[in-house]
């Protein structure tokens, strides 16, 4: 239980960690680059994927196991 509200916790840093670069990056819209550029340079910049990294985390902590009955543990 400790490691799945662990596993959780860091889901939601690392998601927010993503969005922040991501909102802090739209300021290249003004700059003059048009939105697939912004979109390429989003996805190559390793500090904007750790937002999957993030999902990932926050989907394995919100997964259970059921018995046979079907009955959520």
């Amino acid at each position: 239980m400790l490691f799945r509200l662990i596993l959780y916790l860091s889901g939601i840093m690392f998601c927010s960690f993503g969005v922040v670069f991501i909102v802090i990056y739209l300021n290249l819209l003004n700059m003059g680059y048009n939105f697939m550029e912004y979109v390429h340079f989003i996805i190559v910049k390793p500090e904007c994927l750790i937002i999957f990294i993030g999902m990932f985390n926050i989907f394995l902590a919100l997964k259970r196991k059921g018995n046979k009955n079907g009955l959520r543990i």
